[in-house]
């Protein structure tokens, strides 16, 4: 996650990472099988929503959407050429920006063993302008928290954590994301939450390329010496899921920028995908799911929060997954965009999109994601997510889920 400097607040006294071993208990994501306020505007699906194609323009078993043949021809976009190296022209007049524009045709074969370590933690995240912006709602700067390497392997503790993998004018970008359950689809879910900034570029830029999400990536967090001759079987064990749709916030593709603007308290996205290879939803193949908490609760109200994700820039290197858990504090940007949450933790890019969790009566569910951070990494924040991100995902639930 690249940041920039933001201005001094008053540090809290530095507190342990993990206060409550049983916190970690409770916070631990096993699978059942191996293998602020929001104007009422805010609330409605609208435009945030978009459908992809496949490689071949058939659009698999289902066949394309009714319509979509004609806006792939509209865009000029031939889908052989597009998979055999056209998707790189990233010509502004070629770069689709607006929700209906987005196209993912399946490139079978593209996330290899290698390209997949290549992939760098993404250059278009947003950051901080200034963290101060707003003391009336945020608390002084956390403590540094340091992560936490996550017990392997991977889908006996953290079944639902990945790594989405897409490209940009960049080149090939990584993040973070988290299976979750969909309400109209239950134990069948082919869902994922992850950051806006890891689908789309914001106000300057447009949809990203090739997206693609891996649960459990290098599920027994090898070193990079071990993984010299890796297996996709070794890097991706339950296997490559495309986005055919995919759903961010229309502040974030309006307002969003590498300097944050007014979409970082809006930075969420829904990806509905599906598999490389196979016929099983991806609950099903992962065997595990997180329920959405969209209560919003505030900072005040929540004891502990955890972040999971895979953190590439240095010191890390992007193949294991780590984990901080701290109590949020509040990080406002603007007096006019809700509260973001901010918790310590040194987790770096690649780490963005991954999950925030809380556990609930019990039950661990996803309360945000990682979005913005300090140049240092001494923290992150993430969005609330109420009523807008609720619609947005039940938009993309009804529309989109059950194929």
């Amino acid at each position: 996650m690249r940041s920039t400097p933001v201005s001094a607040a008053p540090r809290r006294g530095r507190r342990t990472a993990l206060a409550a071993a049983g916190l970690v208990a409770a916070l631990t994501l096993t699978a059942t099988a191996c293998g602020g306020s929001e104007d009422e505007a805010d609330t409605k699906p609208g435009g945030g929503t978009s459908q992809a194609a496949d490689a071949d323009g058939t659009g698999g078993e289902g066949g394309l959407a009714a319509g979509l043949a004609d806006r792939l021809k509209e865009h000029g976009i031939d889908v052989d050429k597009w998979k055999d190296g056209g998707w790189k022209n990233w010509d502004e007049d070629k770069w689709l920006s607006e929700a209906k524009d987005f196209v993912n045709p399946v490139i079978e074969g593209l996330w290899q063993p290698d390209r997949m370590k290549s992939a760098k933690e993404a250059d278009k995240t947003v950051t901080t302008k200034d963290a101060a912006a707003d003391q009336g709602a945020t608390d002084p700067e956390p403590a540094p928290v340091e992560a936490v390497a996550e017990k392997k392997p991977y889908h006996e503790n953290a079944a639902p954590v990945g790594k989405v993998f897409f490209d940009s004018p960049e080149g090939s970008m990584v993040c973070s994301g988290t299976v979750i359950k969909d309400v109209n689809h239950p134990g069948k879910s082919n869902l994922v939450w992850t950051a806006g900034h890891c689908v789309h570029a914001g106000g300057s830029g447009g949809w990203y390329r090739n997206i693609a999400f891996v649960p459990s990536y290098n599920d027994y967090g090898k070193s990079e010496a071990e993984l010299a001759n890796a297996t996709a079987t070794e890097m991706a064990p339950y296997g490559t899921w495309w986005a055919d749709w995919a759903s961010t916030s229309n502040q974030w593709i309006q307002g969003g920028s590498e300097s944050g603007g007014d979409g970082a308290a809006y930075d969420y996205s829904v990806l509905h995908v599906k598999p490389e290879q196979g016929g099983k939803s991806l609950e099903e193949t992962v065997g595990a799911a997180l329920e959405v908490d969209f209560s919003a609760p505030s900072a005040t109200e929540v004891s502990s929060m955890g972040a999971w994700g895979y953190p590439a820039a240095a010191p890390y290197n992007g193949l294991e997954m780590f984990k901080c858990v701290d109590r949020p504090g509040r990080l406002s940007l603007s007096p006019s965009l809700p509260t973001m949450y901010r918790i310590g933790c040194t987790m770096t890019g690649g780490s963005s999109g991954g999950g925030w969790f809380r556990v609930v009566d019990g039950e661990t569910k996803l309360v945000s994601n990682t979005s913005i951070g300090p140049l240092e990494n001494t923290w992150l924040a993430g969005p609330q997510l109420g009523r807008a991100a609720e619609a947005l995902y039940q938009d993309m639930s009804k529309t989109y889920g059950g194929q």
